[in-house]
């Protein structure tokens, strides 16, 4: 039970490191920027792409130090734009266990070894249509709350 709360704390810490970490990565807004030695402009210490990456390490009010591909420079608020972490794979594996990374409600969280004893598993095999009384229409339901 131990190693269970064990892992369930590791997967909770890597989900939230890996959830600020992408508030670090920027992008251009609009085509290559400029990044200068110095926050008020300077000189060009070199040119990033439009695609290129760009990790923050500092920031003031209306600019950012920040380290690409091609070096370290400052550059304008204005001109960047936050990354969002792209959707892939989200699952650690922890001595051959296997744990997700999806999560809806973060403060119910279970994990469950594929080998434990105690576990029978769950089988659905009912149907539930004889449960559904009637239909509902989405655009009269929009309509009805004002949605639409």
């Amino acid at each position: 039970m131990k190693t269970v709360k064990l892992m369930t704390a590791v997967a909770l810490t890597l989900m939230v490191t890996a959830s600020f970490a992408s508030k670090n990565v920027v992008k251009s807004k609009l085509g290559d920027i400029e990044l200068t030695n110095q926050k008020d402009g300077g000189s060009v210490v070199c040119t990033a792409g439009f695609n290129d990456e760009l990790k923050i390490l500092k920031e003031s009010d209306s600019a950012v130090f920040v380290k690409g591909k091609c070096g370290p420079g400052w550059v304008e608020k204005s001109k960047i734009e936050y990354v969002a972490q792209g959707p892939g794979d989200k699952s650690f594996i922890m001595d051959s266990v296997g744990v997700q990374a999806w999560i809806d409600n973060p403060s119910a969280i279970f994990v469950l070894e594929g080998n434990d004893i105690d576990f029978d598993g769950v089988s659905i095999d009912r149907d539930f249509k004889e449960y559904l009384t009637y239909t509902m229409d989405r655009e009269q339901t929009e309509i009805r709350n004002g949605e639409n």
